[in-house]
């Protein structure tokens, strides 16, 4: 797994908390809303694609070399910070796990509910704090 099956799963516990997905603010709920028009767009697109992804893996949102917002997913352990691990080069801020061992016993084969639910326990502060000090200059977020 060429070390993404520690450090993926590092990152998605360390953006989240109790009641903490209110939404992001400052400069990367600006970014939100240039690349996908809204923060509702935002989760639309980001829902739809993790729903979509076949199979086990992530749906990660990022920053282009370009410093634009990006959605994509890879499968099983990738991440976007390996070669060829998805198909937008990115800088991961956000990821979400879309493995059935994240949400089977809860919400069973209801993939969609779950990452409904997963956005009410998004630390947006991390996130921001993530994009802001690393992501946005281009540099890996330390994870």
């Amino acid at each position: 797994t060429r070390g993404a099956g520690p450090s993926t799963p590092a990152l998605f516990w360390e953006e989240m908390g109790p009641a903490t997905g209110k939404g992001p603010t400052g400069a990367l709920a600006a970014k939100i809303d240039e690349a996908f028009g809204s923060f509702d767009k935002f989760k639309e697109e980001f829902s739809a694609k993790s729903a979509g992804r076949f199979g086990s893996g992530w749906c990660w949102l990022g920053v282009k070399p370009d410093g634009k917002l990006a959605i994509d997913t890879t499968p099983n352990q990738d991440n976007p910070l390996m070669d060829g691990g998805c198909e937008t080069k990115m800088v991961p801020i956000l990821g979400l796990d879309v493995w059935e061992h994240a949400y089977y016993l809860k919400y069973q084969n209801r993939r969609p509910e779950y990452i409904s639910s997963w956005f009410n326990v998004v630390n947006w502060e991390k996130v921001a704090f993530n994009y802001e000090k690393y992501a946005s200059k281009g540099q890996g977020v330390p994870f």
